[in-house]
């Protein structure tokens, strides 16, 4: 399907999501929801009291690990929180195919402990957290838990929607309509204001994340904040009363001064970096000449696609390189190399 938009059509993709990005970080979440029984107290009080029902951890915005003789586990039974440091926040997250639920629980930020200093070339908090007292439990970063392989891909999925939905809660105590302290309700899943009877839901903050192509090269940038030499693809928000296709086109022309036609979608992957949702793309150059925005970005620039293979296989002679497989950045990459993403 395609339709006029600003120069350029909007394609939606014809294999899309798991099926051409197999195995993308943070997505495969093997939990029904269950969003239609939230409101039901009864139903959420039996799931509480299966023998089967665990929880998740979530301490600092870290997951929290239990140290096995054999691989970590992220799963606590439901009463275990509260005996490690005090729980703000408990939600239900789903319910597996064999019925046994999974919860998460907030802990404290009184309960943990931050080692050594933060690293200031970074956007994320690099120093070790530990819970005091209790060397069998270990907090991990969602990145280095993506990046490692320690654990299934489901739960690093059900981690995310734990790590988003808990920090969704830190954020918003307070009602955005009259100010008055708000409470919990539909199993974690919806604030309420007693004063002004208002209804908050967790949000999720849509990104484009495009890779913009020019026939057999396409268009990377960095920000300083990068690793050393790395490039990856354009991303920006989406804004207010804007479309997919309308934003791939605006943060293009914003940051690189270059105009897009056709747009196609590719993917989606969950960015829990806190709340955001990563809306992965393939765009058309209209037009090739660069002006780059150094507010938002270090440089950028046309790359041909052996040189974004050899910057791929980490043999750039300038030490190039793409992002790590975590990223859909990545995926995005490898698809245009392979021939898979086509616009």
């Amino acid at each position: 399907m395609t339709r006029p938009a600003h120069g350029g059509d909007f394609v939606r993709a014809d294999s899309i999501g798991a099926d051409l990005f197999p195995g993308l970080a943070f997505s495969g979440n093997p939990l029904d929801r269950v969003s239609e029984k939230r409101d039901d107290e009864a139903f959420v009080a039996a799931l509480a009291a299966r023998e089967d029902a665990r929880t998740v951890l979530i301490a600092r915005d870290a997951p929290t690990l239990r140290q096995t003789d054999g691989a970590p586990s992220p799963y606590f039974a439901l009463a275990e929180p509260a005996s490690i440091g005090r729980v703000t926040e408990t939600a239900l997250l789903g319910v597996r195919a064999t019925g046994a639920p999974v919860f998460a629980a907030a802990l404290a930020d009184e309960a943990v402990a931050a080692l050594g200093e933060k690293e200031a070339t970074v956007s994320y908090d690099t120093r070790q957290l530990a819970i005091a007292g209790r060397p069998d439990l270990a907090l991990r970063d969602m990145r280095s838990l993506a990046v490692d392989g320690l654990l299934d891909g489901g739960d690093v999925a059900i981690l995310a929607e734990a790590k988003a939905l808990l920090g969704w809660h830190a954020r918003h105590r307070f009602c955005s309509c009259c100010g008055a302290p708000t409470r919990v309700a539909a199993a974690g899943w919806r604030r309420e204001c007693a004063a002004c009877r208002a209804q908050h839901f967790p949000r999720t903050d849509p990104v484009v994340i495009m890779l913009v192509v020019d026939g057999e090269r396409c268009l990377l940038g960095r920000q300083s904040r990068f690793p050393r030499g790395m490039y990856s693809a354009l991303a920006g928000f989406v804004e207010a009363g804007e479309t997919i296709e309308e934003a791939v086109r605006r943060e293009i022309r914003e940051e690189a001064g270059v105009r897009c036609g056709s747009v196609r979608y590719l993917a989606s992957q969950p960015w829990p970096f806190p709340t955001t949702l990563m809306i992965g793309c393939i765009a058309r150059a209209a037009t090739t000449e660069l002006t780059i925005d150094r507010a938002e970005l270090e440089d950028a620039r046309w790359f041909a696609r052996d040189e974004v293979i050899a910057m791929r296989e980490r043999r750039h002679p300038d030490a190039m390189t793409t992002p790590h497989p975590v990223a859909i950045a990545h995926h995005l990459i490898a698809a245009w190399i392979d021939g898979r993403a086509t616009i």
